[in-house]
This record gives C-alpha cells, sequence and structure tokens, in this order.
C-alpha cells in the first residue's frame, strides 16, 4: 500500500523539485499570505514524506500552489494511495433487511451516513464533507445537498447525502433512461460553490444546463462548460433525510 507520505513524494519529484525548492517558493508563498503557517521547511517535508509528521492544512494549500495541483485533486491524488481493492470496494447487500448495530456492515453505512447530527448542521448551501476515519476511499467522495438548493427537490431534498465517483465525470448524451430514478445525476462545481443536479450539454458541449426535478420551485441554470463549471462526478448513491430538519418528536 502507497502511503500519503510516498505519494507526496512521487509528485514532488515528478515536477524534479527540491526539498530546498519546495522550501523557498513556499517562504514566497507565506510571505504573500501574510502568515508563516504557510511556510513548508525543507527538514518539515522531509518527516512528512517518511511519515514522521502530521499535515496541516495551511501546508497542504501551499504544496497545493507550489506543485501546481487543485487543492481538491490533490486530496483526491493523495486519496488514490489506496489499494486498488479499496478503490473498487462496493457495497455488500444483505437478502433481508436487518438493523445494524455495529460490525463491518454497520462500517458500510457509515460511508453513506457520517457521524454528523444533520439535523443541526444543516448547511445553507450544497458542499462537499471531508472523509473521516478513512471509510470513504478514492475515487469516492460524499457531498451534502444544502437548504438552499431545491434542484432535485423533492427526489433528493435538502439535508440528503450524496456518495459521488470522481472517476465518472463525462457527462452522459444519453436520453433514454427508464425512469427519473435511472437518469444521470452529477455533482458539479461552479465558481460560486456546488449544485447537484440532472445536466444536459449542447451539441457543441460548450454549455451545460443543470435541469431541475418537474415539481421542484428551482429553475433551469446554465453555465459555460469547463470553464465556468466542471463536473465532480456522478451521484451513485443517495441517503436521503425524510423528515424536515426541524421537526421534533411529541412527547404528549
Amino acid at each position: 500500500m502507497e502511503s500519503i507520505g510516498c505519494r507526496l513524494r512521487a509528485i514532488r519529484k515528478q515536477r524534479h523539485f527540491s526539498l530546498r525548492a519546495v522550501e523557498e517558493r513556499s517562504l514566497l508563498f507565506a510571505q504573500q499570505r501574510g502568515s508563516q503557517s504557510y511556510q513548508v521547511s525543507a527538514s518539515w517535508l522531509d518527516r512528512l514524506e517518511r511519515e514522521q509528521h502530521e499535515l496541516t492544512v495551511n501546508k497542504l494549500v501551499a504544496l497545493s500552489e507550489i506543485y501546481g495541483i487543485a487543492l481538491e485533486q490533490l486530496v483526491r491524488s493523495m486519496h488514490s494511495a489506496f489499494t486498488q481493492t479499496a478503490i473498487r470496494r462496493q457495497f455488500y447487500l444483505p437478502n433481508a433487511s436487518i438493523l445494524l448495530n455495529g460490525g463491518w456492515l454497520d462500517d458500510q453505512a457509515r460511508i453513506l451516513l457520517p457521524d454528523l447530527a444533520l439535523s443541526n448542521q444543516l448547511p445553507d448551501e450544497t458542499t462537499l464533507l471531508t472523509a473521516k476515519d478513512g471509510l470513504c476511499s478514492a475515487p469516492y467522495v460524499r457531498g451534502v445537498i444544502g437548504k438552499r438548493d431545491r434542484t432535485l427537490d423533492p427526489m433528493i431534498p435538502p439535508g440528503s447525502i450524496v456518495y459521488i465517483d470522481t472517476q465518472n465525470r463525462a457527462i452522459s448524451p444519453r436520453r433514454d433512461w427508464s425512469h427519473e430514478f435511472r437518469r444521470p445525476i452529477y455533482f458539479l462545481m461552479t465558481r460560486d460553490g456546488y449544485v447537484c443536479g440532472w445536466c444536459e450539454l449542447d451539441r457543441a458541449s460548450d454549455w451545460l444546463t443543470v435541469i431541475p426535478h418537474p415539481v421542484s420551485p428551482a429553475s433551469s441554470r446554465r453555465w459555460k462548460y469547463r470553464t465556468e463549471i466542471e463536473s465532480v462526478g456522478r451521484v451513485k448513491w443517495v441517503a436521503i433525510l425524510l423528515a424536515d430538519h426541524k421537526s421534533r418528536p411529541s412527547t404528549g
């Protein structure tokens, strides 16, 4: 299994950067940001690459800038250090419905359902969730549908968790799905944030339109493809929030 440190060392060597060169570039970046927390010393990076140091957020931002890799792409690349078995891991579906109470099936369920009290922490906008405890293996990431994103409501209401395959990013041109649940759903990144919905490309693949559910209050929106919007990946699984996030159980 390739470690995260080994992966970062491989990226550095692909760019023909010495440890000292990274340090010099990080010093300039830290000065531009006005914070020494972005500085990456040669000795620190050497320990990190040998798995003897923890990686902080600001230093990850600095390495992203120095290596010329988008932060999200760098994180995905680091996650790809897992074995192909982990990457290709599929859910095991039991033959009968069961109540989960620990064990490996419960661990599988946690990939879709994060340990968040979403009833009290629903974000206003659709966003990606950070990986927790290594349960969400590359190339998959999770997102949560924000309270203001009604694109696919009521089929996928706000508060739902979506499980995204980042290796399946191409927008499908097919329109022969048998019903709405078979229509491809994509998680997309714009300059202003994220959106989740059905997509259509024009014939020249210049413009991408996000299509709302027929009964949703949202309107269709269009962006310049790959300039103003790009696909994070195709949604494979959805965990739907059924109850109103403000509702409380009756005590009377």
